[in-house]
């Protein structure tokens, strides 16, 4: 290894403003306290506005469930019973760090489901239906809205109101690396509600990551070490660095034993971010003019080459028919984005790639425009808009071995301003690798080479 590689990440203080507003957006009940616990105390301590958003309830964990309650919960009734436990476990911590209980706000939207809304429904589609609750709205009385439909329309439209009326100049929010599918979901949503309010508002946004294979080390408590990007994701952006006091720090430790139905069942790994300090990055957006160059977005993405260890998270079956997504370009032109990825092996018989490409602009709802799913087989390949299949002629795709290439018109994606492109390899329903959701502004040009 290079001198340079080797090198740790250089960390720019996260330094707080009286002026400021705080939005943390919690993909579950302890998410807030797990990345974002010191900043909460200290803002709340100087006095400084903070609310906290709760996407989910955290209902569909039956695992932590079953050692709480030394019991299976599995009856539909039950397990909603557990999300208000949840909701209370949260109320509990974030007292602790000086939060009322009007400063937090309960999203209800279904636990690991959030990022099957994001790709299949919207619009005309029906509703997502939760895998242990048995709903297909919000079911809890003292959520933010209750009765919602688990539809994108609805998430993106609770997540608008509640940056419009708070009006944040910070909002804290999971990082769309994250390997939890319901983090990467928040991060996309909000990403969507911040560019519907981005002639209204414009605040910093700072992504925490919880959720990355063999991160942190070493395990368990250690408040007398800093916490660290992972090396795959440190060189990728620059970092901020929140410090903690060892008062804050075990202030955070407190807190966190609130959320009892999850320290209870893996309280070695939450316990793993009482640090000195806490981290914040994301991944930067890529600039595209007209017909610029063929961009690599292999850097910043999972995949077996880049050792983010996805492949240890499979069963023994799983691991023999592993592909791993080794690296993905991007091009855009005039007429169309075109996603190359390399493979870490061919597509067995029962694996398929997925590339999935949807588009914004300000000026048509998100939930109208096309969101295409290219997925590619060991023989067929299908093209979807969310659930409705389209004709395979609408892209042009080429494939070797190990390579895929899916050129998708932009017409087809409903002429953006902006694209979110990622890629991903399944066994059957079973995600074997992906990369990570990457943002691709289009900047185009008017007759006299001026960006429009």
């Amino acid at each position: 290894m290079r001198a340079e590689e080797a090198a740790p990440p250089v960390y720019t203080p996260l330094v707080l403003s009286t002026n400021d507003r705080l939005l943390v957006l919690a993909p579950h009940p302890d998410d807030e306290v797990i990345g974002c616990g010191g900043v909460i105390q200290r803002a709340a301590a100087l006095g400084i506005p903070v609310n906290v958003a709760f996407f989910t309830y955290g209902d569909n964990n039956e695992w932590s469930f079953m050692v709480y309650r030394k019991h299976a919960v599995i009856i539909p009734s039950a397990v909603r019973q557990m999300g208000l436990v949840r909701h209370d476990e949260a109320v509990s911590a974030d007292a602790s760090l000086g939060l009322r209980r009007s400063a937090l706000a309960f999203l209800g939207y279904p636990d690991f489901g959030t990022f099957g809304i994001w790709t299949q429904h919207w619009g005309e589609n029906p509703p997502f239906a939760s895998m242990l609750t048995r709903v297909t709205k919000v079911p809890y009385s003292n959520a933010f809205r209750p009765g919602a439909a688990y539809k994108g329309e609805e998430i993106v439209k609770d997540l608008t109101s509640l940056l419009r009326s708070f009006r944040p100049t910070r909002v804290f929010v999971s990082h769309p690396a994250d390997f939890n599918p319901d983090h990467r979901a928040l991060y996309l949503f909000t990403r969507i509600a911040l560019w519907d309010l981005e002639a209204e508002i414009k605040p910093q946004v700072h992504a925490y990551l919880v959720h990355f294979p063999n991160w942190p080390k070493p395990k368990g408590r250690h408040a007398d070490l800093a916490l660290d990007a992972p090396d795959f994701l440190a060189r990728q952006t620059e970092w901020q660095a929140f410090d903690l006091t060892p008062a804050e720090a075990d202030r955070k430790d407190v807190a966190l034993s609130f959320h009892a139905t999850q320290f209870k069942y893996s309280s070695r790994y939450l316990l793993s971010f009482i640090r000195k300090r806490e981290i914040f990055g994301d991944l930067p957006a890529v600039v595209f003019s007209e017909a610029a160059a063929l961009e690599d977005l292999s850097s910043g993405q999972s995949g077996s080459r880049n050792g983010t260890g996805s492949e240890d998270l499979l069963t023994e079956e799983e691991k023999a028919q592993f592909v791993g997504v080794e690296c993905r370009k991007v091009n855009v032109d005039a007429e169309a984005v075109t996603v190359a990825i390399e493979l870490s092996r061919p597509l067995g018989e029962a694996v398929a790639a997925k590339v999935s490409v949807f588009g914004y602009r300000r000026d048509i709802p998100f939930g109208e425009m096309p969101k295409i799913q290219v997925q590619i087989g060991h023989v067929e390949e299908t093209v979807l808009d969310r659930l409705r299949p389209l004709p395979r002629s609408n892209v042009s795709l080429e494939r070797a071995a190990r390579e895929i290439k899916v050129r998708v018109p932009l017409t087809l994606l409903g002429s953006p301003e902006r694209l979110l492109v990622s890629a991903r390899t399944q066994l059957g329903e079973v995600p074997l690798d992906w990369a990570s959701w990457r943002i691709i502004e289009i900047v185009r040009k008017n007759a006299f080479g001026e960006a429009k």
